[in-house]
């Protein structure tokens, strides 16, 4: 891939004039931030609903921030390699606490919703641009530590989301949900413009942004992941809604492909699946979203329904692999040193597939320690798996390109989330619908259980259906396993710092 040019290589340092440690914890904050807002909306439904109405569109309060998120990291990624990483943070996070201020102030639930979806454009910024500035902090040998810090927050900061929500619902009001962020958003953006000193780089022609190719993106991507979230939830697959949704994002993505291959700085450039190590990564990284959702979506459910937990002790019982997680992508440096970043992802990825393969073998009801001992081990797993992959990657760019190169990944990451939360509430539906003779889904089924009003049968077809899912994230693990045998390089062409 040849060597960086004097330019890339004076970027690639641009905390060496500030103070280090005040913005690595500008980015831990507003990791934290980003994390927080995907899920502490979860447990004030009620009282949010209550207040505002909207009850049959209230799912659009997590969709429309999903997809916003989604859709717009990529655009960040490459922004943040034509103008620089701190201009990029410093309009995300000011959009974000934007979008925080007017979701507390809304008076209805389409204004919440649209407010949301303003939270989610700022979000994006955050999640893709701070990933790419703790690599330029560190040289490789050190990215280990930074990636686990924020591996650990992230991790902390989702699970916690929804008990926060439901504190602050519960004993103050829905609206400090929002408020919270922009005292800690505003610590965060006044460390970046204080601390964060990015040498000047040479000049250069005028940089020329790729707005029609975003435009093209934002569409389809929108589009296509609406049709994911909302089928089968809002309208049945098969539905003319559905159809129409998917038909629309392929003509689109069609329209993305020849606006890209025109565009002079491509928002999406072809390299990103041309070149060997970052189009494996993607695709495993893809997978590893599409599996992560059967224990963080299905395994509360399971320790409520079928292990009779209450909310308090089945939240522990998913939380646990947030404990071995960033432990284990610590430690991950170790190994990937010895036998190389490639075969590091894969000894984990081979491990969480087994993981999961075991959890149908459960016996039933079981114990809880039981599936908290699997989830130890999968984040134990999953740890070794994801932070070599990502370090791996962002090592094989320079500094012109490895903003474009972390959007991509964690661009397909979120994808595969979004994947595998349609794939995976079908395939929870369609073994429900057999084993209770086609009477209710995964949600009314719950809703029964939690008025004590359903049968053993019920608890059973729940099992069926968790341990269904289960596999299916077992068979994505396979998969990562196979693209990263097949098609990543024994050794990645890392550049030297």
């Amino acid at each position: 891939m040849g060597s960086t040019s004097s330019a890339e290589r004076e970027a690639a340092r641009p905390a060496a004039a500030g103070r280090r440690g005040a913005v690595v914890a500008a980015l831990m904050l507003s990791m934290a931030l980003a994390a927080l807002d995907a899920t502490i909306v979860s447990t004030a439904v009620p009282q949010i609903v209550g207040d505002l109405g909207g009850f049959s569109v209230f799912s659009w309060l997590f969709s429309g921030y999903l997809l916003a998120v989604t859709v717009t990291l990529p655009l960040y990624g490459k922004l943040s390699d034509t103008f620089g990483r701190k201009p990029v943070l410093i309009a995300g996070s000011a959009l974000f606490l934007l979008g925080s201020l007017l979701c507390a102030l809304a008076w209805n639930m389409g204004a919440l919703i649209a407010f949301r979806v303003v939270q989610g454009l700022g979000g994006g910024a955050l999640q893709g641009t701070v990933q790419t500035l703790a690599a330029d902090l560190y040289p490789l040998k050190d990215r280990p530590k930074i990636q686990s810090k924020l591996s650990t927050v992230w991790a902390v900061s989702a699970v916690a989301g929804p008990g926060l929500g439901g504190v602050l619902a519960a004993y103050a009001d829905w609206r400090w949900i929002f408020l919270i962020n922009l005292p800690i958003g505003a610590l965060a953006l006044w460390l970046i413009v204080r601390h964060l000193h990015e040498p000047e780089r040479e000049a250069t022609a005028r940089a020329r942004v790729d707005w029609a190719g975003a435009l093209a993106v934002f569409a389809c991507g929108g589009v296509l992941l609406t049709a994911l979230v909302q089928g089968g939830v809002a309208w049945p697959w098969l539905s003319a809604p559905s159809l129409a949704l998917f038909g629309s994002g392929l003509a689109l993505a069609a329209v993305v492909v020849l606006v890209e291959r025109r565009a002079a700085e491509p928002i999406i450039p072809g390299w990103v699946w041309r070149r060997r190590t970052i189009a494996a990564v993607n695709l495993a990284l893809g997978a590893l979203g599409l599996l992560m959702v059967a224990p963080s979506v299905f395994l509360p459910t399971y320790a409520q329904s079928v292990l009779g937990l209450a909310p308090v002790a089945a939240g522990f019982v998913l939380s646990v692999w947030t404990l071995s997680w960033p432990v284990s992508a610590a430690l991950s440096q170790h190994v990937y040193r010895r036998i190389g970043f490639r075969n590091t992802a894969m000894l984990g990825i081979g491990a969480a597939a087994l993981i999961l393969f075991a959890f149908p073998f459960l016996p039933y009801p079981g114990q809880a320690w039981q599936p908290a001992l699997l989830m130890l081990l999968l984040g134990a797993a999953l740890g070794l798996f994801q932070l070599p992959l990502i370090v791996g990657v962002q090592s094989t760019v320079g500094w012109a390109e490895r903003g474009t190169t972390t959007a991509s990944v964690l661009f397909c990451r979120q994808t595969g989330q979004t994947i595998g939360a349609a794939v995976f509430g079908a395939v929870a539906n369609g073994v429900l619908a057999a084993r209770l003779g086609g009477a209710g889904d995964l949600d009314s089924v719950t809703r029964a259980l939690d008025s004590g009003s359903a049968p053993e049968a019920t608890r059973r077809a729940i099992a069926d259906a968790v341990h269904a899912v289960y596999l299916g994230a077992a068979c994505a693990a396979a998969l990562a396993f196979l693209v990263l045998l097949f098609l990543a390089p024994r050794r990645f062409p890392v550049l030297k710092d």
